[in-house]
């Protein structure tokens, strides 16, 4: 399905496809799990007070509904219209804002918006040749003296052999997050849930 997409020159219109066909019964995401992100978990973040976070490609809200039991004032987006709808029904009465949006062309009023941004395995789920905008585009959103918090598959070298998505991010695209006046905190490689799946990154940025 990704494949497909990507050689027709769309790199994230499969991911409405693959929601769509889940909810159908015919097919399923490998990342609707139940429980928020293990490694988001682990950070054991303060008290949200009313702050703002968004979260970056949602799809059904796990790791959106922690934050805001945090108390964060949290917004969460997905390019995928039945990722946004799946995570309206699973909470119902939620206080999370679920927004059908594009990473590379969002809302001009979330520049700098938010207290704490999230970006869980969505850009190690594009093609290079548009991962330096998504990286831009995610940094962005971070208000001044905020945090963006990233969590990614790792890896040490550029993938040879034309597989995936996901494509793991190397040392130098974490740091790539460090741009516009944000600045790289913390970052290390860190267990993934399964044996078979490649270390993580989790990093910390702050403007």
């Amino acid at each position: 399905m990704a494949a497909s997409s990507l050689a027709a020159g769309d790199a994230t219109g499969w991911f409405e496809r693959l929601y769509a066909q889940s909810r159908a019964g015919n097919a399923e995401v490998p990342w609707d799990v139940p429980e928020p992100s293990a490694h988001l978990r682990a950070l054991d973040l303060p008290a949200g007070e009313g702050r703002r976070a968004l979260v970056v490609g949602c799809g059904p809200g796990r790791d959106a509904e922690h934050l805001a039991a945090l108390g964060y004032r949290t917004t969460a987006f997905d390019i995928s219209a039945t990722a946004i709808d799946l995570a309206r029904e699973r909470h119902p009465g939620t206080p999370v804002d679920y927004v059908v949006a594009d990473l590379l062309d969002p809302p001009a009023a979330w520049r700098h918006a938010f207290d704490l941004v999230l970006e869980s395995n969505n850009v190690q789920a594009l093609p290079r040749e548009i991962r330096a905008a998504a990286i831009g585009a995610v940094g962005a959103f971070v208000a001044p003296g905020g945090t963006l918090i990233v969590l990614a598959a790792a890896t040490t070298r550029l993938d040879s052999d034309g597989s995936g998505p996901p494509w793991p991010l190397t040392r130098t695209e974490i740091d790539a997050f460090a741009t516009d006046g944000l600045r790289l905190l913390s970052v290390s490689q860190v267990a993934a849930p399964a044996t078979t799946l490649p270390t993580r990154w989790q990093a910390l940025f702050t403007r």
